[in-house]
């Protein structure tokens, strides 16, 4: 069987652990050829983190990909994160577009919020705009803020009723069509996971809630995500991964008292990945 591809659409933060440095090692590891398309370079991501420097990509976005279209390279999925302007989104539609087949996937993974605030740097009408480019995804993967933001609702802090996380699913499937892994559910304080809804069922998957909260834990969640679904696994069952991973590598860290901002051990945690792969 032919080896999968898959475009990562993010921005370099040179240091923290997110986006494409992320996503490249896991998707990688999985067995995955990795191609990359940076919407910006950023010396280290914008949680908790001042003076960062940041070059904008936007203008290279497109020209990548058209190269990309000259020399018959398509992508098995494209997944797209962290956008650093409302421009980037149009450019990622067209930069998707040159690369697709019709088979070709598109994953999104909303960035843009957490803990009910949008993240520095995104004008408040933001959430519209990636409401659209989710509106043309396959799957989507928005945490509860971001659910929240771009249905215009308020946000709840956890733990969560049932009542909400279904009014988050639902609107938001009315709103895209796409299918929905909604990240950051917990009913209780000894389980948090995901919410999968494909707009006729809805699924529910989780593991141990670690005390315990870093930034690029999303990423390690949609790449491993990714990587399950281009493995082969249904959405329940990718999600599923994504949980017991992102759990692990939480886990992991915790008992060393990183720095939040540092993100994850992603890395010591691989050989699990492969393990839950069964690759």
């Amino acid at each position: 069987m032919a080896q999968k591809r898959v475009a990562a659409i993010h921005d370099i933060s040179c240091f923290g652990k997110c986006s494409l440095t992320v996503a490249l090692p896991i998707i990688s590891a999985a067995g995955i050829e990795t191609a990359v398309i940076p919407t910006a370079v950023l010396s280290t991501h914008t949680g908790g983190f001042t003076g960062y420097a940041v070059r904008d990509l936007s203008e290279d976005i497109v020209p990548v990909a058209r190269h990309w279209n000259s020399e018959n390279i398509t992508v098995d999925a494209v997944y797209t994160g962290y956008l650093c302007s409302k421009q980037q989104i149009y450019l990622v539609l067209e930069a998707a577009r040159l690369i697709s087949r019709d088979d070709t996937l598109l994953i999104t993974d909303p960035v843009m919020a957490d803990n009910g605030k949008l993240y520095k740097g995104f004008d408040p009408d933001y959430p519209k705009y990636m409401t659209e480019l989710c509106a043309n995804a396959d799957i989507i993967t928005p945490n509860i803020t971001e659910a929240a933001l771009m249905l215009g609702i308020k946000y709840r802090v956890g733990p969560y009723t049932e009542d909400y996380i279904n009014s988050l699913l639902e609107g938001l499937y009315l709103k895209t069509h796409a299918k929905i892994v909604l990240t950051g559910v917990y009913y209780d304080n000894r389980r948090i996971g995901a919410a999968v809804y494909d707009g006729e069922k809805k699924e529910y998957v989780f593991s141990e809630r670690i005390s315990a909260s870093y930034h690029g834990t999303g990423d390690v969640f949609a790449s491993t995500l990714t990587a399950a679904l281009l493995n082969g696994r249904s959405l329940k069952a990718a999600a599923q991964i994504a949980v017991n991973f992102t759990c692990a590598c939480i886990k992991r860290t915790a008992e060393n008292d990183t720095d939040m901002r540092y993100g994850v051990n992603f890395e010591s945690q691989i050989p699990n990945l492969i393990k839950y792969l069964e690759l």
